[in-house]
């Protein structure tokens, strides 16, 4: 599989600040990949060298096989990019704003007419008839997708494409982006975990202008990521919470509502055995106990988190 992107030794400072420092990084090509990371943590700035809006100040960045920053028209070509806030032409109904950007790539005639309409269907737009002043933030999110897809881009950017989005204008957008898995390569720049961990093949997070960890979502779950014990007593949570927290097992041991603990553990089976005996001996009664795999959000914590303190 070859890499859509290939970034080696990328730095970007702006006079005394780094906003990227030294990033190596690759996305292979037909992938989703989650880049993700807190506000400030240099995303916006990888996206605008990653589309020739910037340039390194050293290292290099090939985007389809192109030195992006020589390339020029001919690589950018090949790419869609959706801003963190996209502009319209209120005025417009969306088969108009995807007839005028079609134009701008020399889309004509039948071939243009097929893309708008196969775009409009797969954006949920077809049919609609209202003027994209008239949209919701959703909306408007799910035609900037389609507009960056006009051009059949081998490589889609999107920075921050669900950051304002209510519940359900969040679900369609992850929707239309889960369904372009295979279709062509989406690199996702967010700081909302949640989405990442939905519709991505890959990440990488970004602290700092640092690539903290690179790899597939279940390998860093595994790698950085704890087991977790779900624990409800009838009483005294406090006091088993802090039984459990100076368990060698134990990374930590969090009360939480209704007489439940949250333990974080090294050691699931040594956790599983241990834990009935201490609840015995605390003299209180065990209502549940389940165990699983903490998620991305826990292993995030851990890298940006901990590296933060």
């Amino acid at each position: 599989m070859s890499d859509a992107i290939a970034a080696t030794a990328l730095s970007k400072a702006f006079g005394s600040k780094l906003a990227l420092d030294n990033v190596d990084l690759t996305v292979d090509e037909g992938s989703i990949f989650g880049f993700l990371g807190p506000n400030g943590a240099g995303k916006t700035t990888m996206l605008r060298l990653l589309t020739g809006l910037a340039r390194p100040t050293s290292g290099s960045v090939r985007v389809l096989g192109h030195d992006v920053t020589s390339a020029g028209n001919s690589v950018r070509a090949e790419i869609g990019f959706l801003p963190d806030v996209p502009a319209f032409y209120d005025w417009m109904t969306a088969e108009q704003f995807l007839d005028f950007a079609g134009g701008l790539f020399g889309l004509r005639g039948a071939a243009q007419r097929d893309r708008i309409e196969m775009l409009l269907d797969l954006s949920g737009l077809g049919g609609v008839t209202a003027r994209i002043g008239d949209y919701s933030r959703g909306m408007k999110q799910r035609l900037g997708i389609a507009q960056a897809l006009i051009n059949a881009p081998r490589l889609l950017l999107l920075d921050e494409p669900t950051s304002a989005l209510d519940p359900i204008g969040r679900k369609e957008v992850l929707d239309m982006v889960a369904s372009l898995r295979g279709r062509t390569t989406v690199f996702f720049s967010t700081h909302i975990l949640g989405d990442v961990e939905r519709v991505c093949d890959t990440v990488a997070i970004l602290d700092r202008g640092r690539i903290v960890a690179h790899a597939p979502i279940d390998d860093l779950k595994r790698q950085y990521g704890q087991h977790k014990i779900v624990i409800q007593v009838t009483e005294g949570a406090q006091m088993l919470a802090a039984a459990i927290a100076t368990c060698a097992w134990a990374a930590s041991a969090a009360q939480g509502s209704h007489d439940t603990i949250e333990v974080a553990v090294s050691d699931i089976e040594a956790a599983r055995r241990e834990i009935p005996a201490l609840v015995a001996s605390q003299g209180t009664g065990l209502v549940r106990m389940e165990a699983g795999e903490m998620g991305l959000e826990e292993v995030f914590v851990e890298l940006v988190g901990g590296a933060r303190s």
